[in-house]
């Protein structure tokens, strides 16, 4: 984490956070005034996804973090799950994914690319 600062009337500070596959800014749920520096963090996503919209098959391989107008972009290689869920891993930090519907089954395994707004990500550090 580089910094914190106010994220427009939300209870939780905007964190950017700089990875070794890209940077972007998200909401911290950790202490409002940890210091800058390596941290362990769950990711969360409290966004429903809908494939062919705000997540699709990715243009080219690889994982990604960026960030696009009021957006977080993840490119990572999507899980499928049996009840229809998804699920990402970034860095070892499994993110689920709730699907309004299933995607193709021949999506599981492949890389996507989800677009979420910077207010439904969440950054939960935690200690090991």
């Amino acid at each position: 984490m580089e910094n914190l600062r106010e994220f427009d009337g939300s209870p939780f500070p905007l964190a950017q956070i700089e990875t070794p596959v890209g940077r972007t800014a998200v909401p911290w749920c950790g202490a409002p005034d940890a210091p800058p520096g390596r941290y362990h963090v769950e990711w969360t996503i409290d966004a429903e996804m809908r494939w062919g919209a705000n997540a699709k098959p990715a243009a080219e391989p690889g994982p990604a973090i960026s960030a696009g107008g009021h957006t977080v972009i993840l490119r990572r290689r999507l899980r499928l799950t049996p009840d229809g869920a998804g699920e990402l891993d970034v860095d070892g930090s499994m993110i689920l994914l709730d699907f309004a519907e299933r995607p193709p089954p021949d999506m599981d395994g492949s890389w996507i690319q989800i677009h979420v707004a910077h207010a439904d990500v969440r950054l939960y550090p935690y200690d090991l």
